[in-house]
């Protein structure tokens, strides 16, 4: 596979999508676009870990209640790859904010406020990079040939 389709993303489904039993709809519709994924783990992620994976957001009068809110219950971290993953995942995913989601995105479909909005994706390839690098570890990550490529981009 050509290098501009290895590109890779983080994304990962909140205590509150995992509660809501989303988790297959979620993986679904990155099958469904057509990314391959890379890695998955199903845990409950400490708020040290959490801590870092927000730092950004750290000087933010919501940073605690974010950090105890995504500490409260079990989530599922991924990586998918493929052409433009982090562009196109964001777009998968919809705003932020569910109201200002497109229907037809995760969050314009399944969402009704952001404080509840169940699923975290990359921002940026740096931003994806970090958050694949904070979540797994080298060996978590799996390389492997997928035969329906070809059928996904076009290559023979």
């Amino acid at each position: 596979m050509a290098d501009a389709y290895a590109e890779r993303t983080f994304i990962m489904v909140k205590p509150d999508g995992v509660q809501r039993g989303l988790v297959g709809k979620i993986i679904k519709r990155f099958e469904q676009k057509g990314f391959k994924l890379v890695a998955m783990k199903f845990m409950w992620a400490s708020e040290e870990l959490l801590s870092k994976h927000y730092s950004d957001l750290s000087s933010r009068p919501f940073f605690p209640g974010l950090v105890k809110y995504m500490a409260s219950g079990p989530v599922v971290p991924m990586v998918w790859e493929g052409l433009d993953a982090v562009k196109t995942g964001r777009f998968i995913l919809g705003a932020t904010n569910p109201k200002d989601s497109n229907p037809g995105t995760i969050r314009g479909d399944l969402c009704i406020q952001v404080g509840r909005n169940i699923i975290h994706g990359s921002d940026a390839v740096e931003s994806a990079n970090k958050e694949i690098n904070l979540w797994f570890t080298e060996k978590e990550l799996v390389s492997w040939p997928r035969t329906v490529d070809s059928w996904v981009y076009g290559e023979n």
